[in-house]
């Protein structure tokens, strides 16, 4: 559920904008925006992109329903809005950020976001919400480039409701359901990820003395109930600073319940 909390503004503004004033749905999304920027500054979490990108979305169609008719804007109010949280999510997976991976992590232990199947199953994940947000971007486009007196008020023309409100929507709730099938399906498969980890130990220590080493720390992190199995240890530890004598060693283990 959390992924959809970041999408509030847009959630709201999309119900608001076929039921009300187009200003009116504009200005409260945007208080909602702006209301989830403050509370994580004040929290002193850093700002997500999705709430940055949320403000900035919001704060252009707002200066957009005031210097376009009332006309211009049923028209697209639609596009705009989805082209802007397109463009917010693009930019995330392109420089490496994908906004997923906040959500996702949540309330999943170190050693599993860490893995490089979480980190593929977040960036799959988000090229999904890629696909839905262009596919929407497109869908609502149609109406406004096709139809000369196009607008989301329209309950009588297919082409407008279906473009505007039935494909968007539709791709939405499949994103929604595949954020849900995902992440379960990788939890449920947790038992092959490969995590990573480091421990320290004497320079000089012996193979047979870093691989008991690794398995004792790999064991003190894994959760109650559960074994680290299948350890191995990497091929050269990196000295400490200040202290050469000792190295970090990196290391990996899967994990099983306790037998």
């Amino acid at each position: 559920m959390g992924i959809l909390f970041g999408f509030a503004p847009w959630i709201v503004y999309w119900v608001l904008v076929g039921n009300v004033p187009s200003l009116i749905a504009v200005l409260v999304a945007l208080t909602i925006a702006a209301i989830g920027l403050v509370v994580s500054r004040a929290a002193r979490i850093p700002a997500r992109p999705l709430e940055i990108g949320a403000v900035g979305t919001f704060l252009v169609l707002t200066a957009v329903t005031l210097l376009l008719s009332q006309s211009l804007t049923e028209r697209w109010a639609q596009p705009l809005s989805n082209a802007g949280i397109l463009l917010v999510v693009l930019i995330g997976v392109l420089t490496g950020k994908p906004f997923v991976h906040e959500f996702v992590a949540a309330g999943q232990p170190p050693g599993v976001v860490d893995s490089d199947l979480f980190g593929q199953a977040t960036a799959r994940l988000a090229w999904i919400w890629v696909a839905v947000f262009a596919g929407m971007t497109v869908s609502s486009s149609i109406p406004p480039i096709v139809l000369r007196d196009a607008t989301i008020l329209d309950a009588k023309t297919p082409l407008s409701y279906v473009c505007y409100w039935v494909i968007p929507f539709s791709l939405f709730g499949l994103g929604a359901l595949a954020t849900k099938i995902l992440p379960d399906l990788m939890t449920a498969g947790a038992g092959d990820i490969v995590r990573k980890t480091s421990f320290v130990a004497y320079g000089e220590a012996t193979i047979d003395e870093l691989y008991y080493l690794a398995q004792e720390h790999a064991n003190r992190e894994v959760g109650a109930g559960q074994e680290a199995y299948d350890v191995k240890v990497g091929s050269m530890g990196t000295p400490l600073v200040g202290d050469d004598t000792r190295h970090s060693w990196p290391s990996t283990y899967k994990v099983r319940q306790s037998r």
